[in-house]
């Protein structure tokens, strides 16, 4: 279990503590370390880090060619980077990954929320926090990129409601739709998990940051 002053301090102040609990429940990972990584539907099989260098050093040898998820709240480790080389240990740090996660599934929660025509009633409230945990997992949402669509309403951001989980059907898609519009933002990749590859990692687990 997170411990919930470190929820506190480092979480997204958007999103209520019981929220942040839920999501790093149903998406993340208890292991700041934790590094899922998968090509198209399969999860391939890589050695479990032991220490932040080392847990850089395998996101950094997939990044370009899988779909890489890291730490706590299992944040797509491509997104924003051109370069394996951009890659920052904060990625693998707890507090820093809590924040970054949380920060960026309010974002996606928001824009779920959105789709509903923001609604209050609390019958619903559990199906819009299933969709964004699809959203978050597949990185679509009714066929918009999530990662990289412009948040609704970052002035003032919903702020969302105690939820329980419910198991109606979910929105996300693994892939979008050939005709989809997604709402663009500016940033250099297309998919966070197709970061170019150019600098040589050969010799990366050896070398000492």
């Amino acid at each position: 279990m997170i411990d919930a002053v470190l929820i506190q301090q480092c979480a997204d102040k958007a999103l209520k503590p019981e929220i942040v609990e839920m999501f790093i429940e149903r998406a993340g990972s208890q292991d700041p370390l934790a590094i899922t990584v998968r090509s198209g539907n399969r999860i391939v099989l890589v050695p479990k880090p032991t220490t932040p260098d080392e847990a850089v050093a395998l996101i950094r040898d997939n990044l370009g060619r899988n779909t890489v998820r890291v730490g706590i709240t299992q944040y797509p480790a491509g997104l924003g980077i051109i370069e394996a080389g951009q890659l920052k240990p904060d990625l693998v740090d707890a507090c820093e990954n809590i924040r970054m996660g949380t920060a960026m599934f309010g974002k996606v929660y928001r824009i779920v929320t959105k789709w509903y025509g923001r609604p209050t009633a609390k019958d619903v409230l559990p199906q819009i926090f299933d969709d964004a945990i699809i959203a978050w997992q597949t990185g679509y949402f009714d066929g918009t990129a999530v990662f990289r669509a412009a948040d609704p309403d970052v002035t003032n951001p919903t702020r969302p409601a105690d939820v329980e989980t419910g198991n109606k059907g979910p929105r996300g898609e693994e892939d979008p739709p050939a005709n989809s519009a997604t709402l663009a933002v500016d940033q250099p990749v297309d998919d966070p998990n197709k970061a170019s590859i150019r600098v040589d990692l050969s010799g990366i687990g050896a070398r000492k940051e």
